[in-house]
């Protein structure tokens, strides 16, 4: 929840076919400089987007030098079809700008199948990145919390159209008005900004790391918001706020008895065998085969950031999960495998027309999910952001084109948004 996340476009659910290993690419030394600060409020309420086993040989916090130029994307065996294989390619290639340390795309559906991957997975070893390295979702944990919300609807558990007070009552200030669970899932309530002296300082990169193990709970984040009024009349406008999610996942746990974890493993983890899939709570390391992501300092050093507590990210950008995964579990719920059809109809329903978001703009958030169109294809799907990782699965309804990708910035600004503009268009391009 504290975990600050850029939400443009950024990708689609996919699969690679064929030898899906990239070979491994040296990295080459090179300072960056850090950039700019991160706003409380995006770092608090994962605004914009949005465990470990780190080797041994480099402990928390040690300084890397970063790739000077990008390494040389490694695609595995494709059928490309359709596709824009040579714009594919420079998508993944392009770790200079902004610089990341490692990229991978997984491209599917029936206009065809693709992998593609370039960088280091570890700066220390040059181990290269593959398709089995688990990564950090960031935000793309609100579309299995979605998932579970609207399960419990369809069975007549939770009622989306009743106020969240009902399933939680005391939580939220007796003066704030009824906030529905769909308003919820769809960004319409109107809530205000996380504020008060409970905020950490998280304005440089150095200050987040010295809050890497933190541990926060639901009730603390939800607590902070007593100290704001109401932003909008729930329904009116649209903000994406990661606390709406972090709701959303404690009426969960109210309305079933279990942790929110509990109830994605048992309802979708398990039943499509995302073995690769898991929720750390308070764990801060990734087990298991996995990206390591890093932060520049102010010093031009790159510190690995990522044995980090996700608990700041609680119900709405914890996950974590491979490229492999991630396709498997779009596929299932674009296919109905996992909701009835009449209550996955509104994942790609947004608000009312007359809905906006606060800057103006149309709405583009449904329950759970984000849509955008590039190069004449609508995508839905969900972009995702943390410490030293970006994140996205997109993909036409009709699933005629999925992609999932997963890339290693090194600053956690804007510039994210270079590359996730970079693989939307080459995703959503035909082949020439």
């Amino acid at each position: 929840m504290i975990g600050m996340t850029f939400e443009s476009f950024s990708s689609a659910s996919a699969s690679a076919s064929g030898a899906e290993t990239a070979p491994a690419s040296t990295p080459v030394s090179a300072p960056v400089s850090a950039r700019g600060g991160t706003s409380r409020r995006a770092l608090l309420g994962g605004v914009l987007a949005g465990a470990l086993l780190l080797s041994a040989a480099v402990p928390a916090g040690a300084a890397v030098t970063a790739p000077a130029s990008p390494a040389p994307a490694h695609a595995g065996r494709e059928a490309p079809a359709g596709l824009d294989v040579k714009a594919l390619r420079a998508a993944v290639a392009a770790l200079d700008d902004p610089q990341a340390t490692a990229a991978q795309i997984r491209v599917s559906g029936t206009s065809g199948r693709w992998y593609g991957a370039a960088g280091t997975a570890d700066l220390r070893t040059g181990r290269a990145v593959t398709a089995d390295d688990r990564f950090r979702i960031g935000s793309i944990t609100k579309v299995f919390v979605a998932t579970v919300v609207l399960q419990l609807s369809a069975d007549g558990r939770v009622h989306l159209d009743t106020p969240v007070q009902h399933y939680l009552p005391g939580v939220l200030p007796a003066e704030f008005p009824p906030i529905t669970v769909g308003q919820l899932l769809n960004h319409t309530s109107g809530l205000p900004d996380e504020s008060g002296p409970d905020l950490p300082d998280m304005s440089t990169p150095e200050k987040v790391l010295q809050h890497r193990y933190d541990q926060w709970t639901p009730q603390r984040m939800v607590s902070m918001l007593g100290h704001g009024s109401m932003k909008f009349t729930p329904g009116q406008k649209q903000e994406y706020r990661g606390i709406n999610y972090v709701l959303a996942a404690m009426v969960v746990e109210k309305v079933t008895g279990n942790s929110y974890g509990t109830e994605i493993d048992r309802r979708i983890l398990r039943p499509l065998g995302l073995h690769d899939t898991s929720v750390p709570g308070n764990d801060p390391r990734i087990h298991g085969p996995h990206v390591h992501g890093y932060l520049a300092l102010a010093d031009g050093t790159l510190t690995d950031a990522t044995v980090f507590n996700q608990s700041e990210a609680w119900g709405e950008g914890e996950m974590i999960s491979t490229s492999r995964d991630l396709e498997r579990f779009m596929t299932a719920l674009f296919s109905g495998n996992l909701l009835p059809r009449a209550t996955l109809d509104k994942m790609f329903t947004l608000p009312s027309a007359d809905v906006h978001m606060l800057d103006g703009s149309p709405a583009t958030y449904s329950m759970g999910l984000q849509t955008v169109t590039l190069n004449g294809k609508t995508l839905w799907g969900k972009t995702g952001e943390r410490y030293g990782y970006n994140s996205g699965m997109f993909s036409t309804q009709d699933q005629r084109r999925r992609v999932v990708y997963s890339f290693n910035p090194t600053h956690r600004d804007r510039t994210q948004q270079k590359m996730t503009i970079r693989i939307g268009d080459a995703v959503t391009r035909d082949a020439p």
